[in-house]
């Protein structure tokens, strides 16, 4: 029989998250250096759930010391994709498609 009451290692959980989204950052900057590097571009779009991230948002603004240009949206606009999806179907809305109470998610559909 298996064991499922593991001890829980004594960890300082804060320290843990910390260390995490330090290195997540570290190497999502380094590929976004790289990718300016080897494309020469100048502008840089961050967008989705990572773009209310303060940490990240930080880092990717001292890249406009390098000459590159950050855009990202407001944070009250990062926090989920409500907006999006309220703005598509109120243009569904409008062009008068209607669904019924059947529809499904279509992680893939175009807009």
């Amino acid at each position: 029989m298996i064991n499922v009451h593991h001890k829980t290692p004594d960890i300082n959980k804060a320290d843990l998250c910390a260390s995490f989204q330090k290195i997540v950052t570290e190497t999502l900057m380094e590929n976004v250096e790289k990718a300016i590097q080897k494309t020469g571009i100048k502008t840089i779009a961050l967008a989705g759930g990572v773009s209310c991230n303060s940490y990240i948002r930080k880092e990717f603004l001292a890249l406009e010391e390098k000459g590159i240009k950050v855009y990202m949206p407001e944070l009250k606009l990062c926090t989920d994709n409500a907006a999006m999806i309220a703005s598509a179907g109120y243009y569904n809305y409008i062009a008068g498609k209607r669904d019924t109470l059947d529809l499904n998610a279509i992680p893939n559909l175009k807009l």
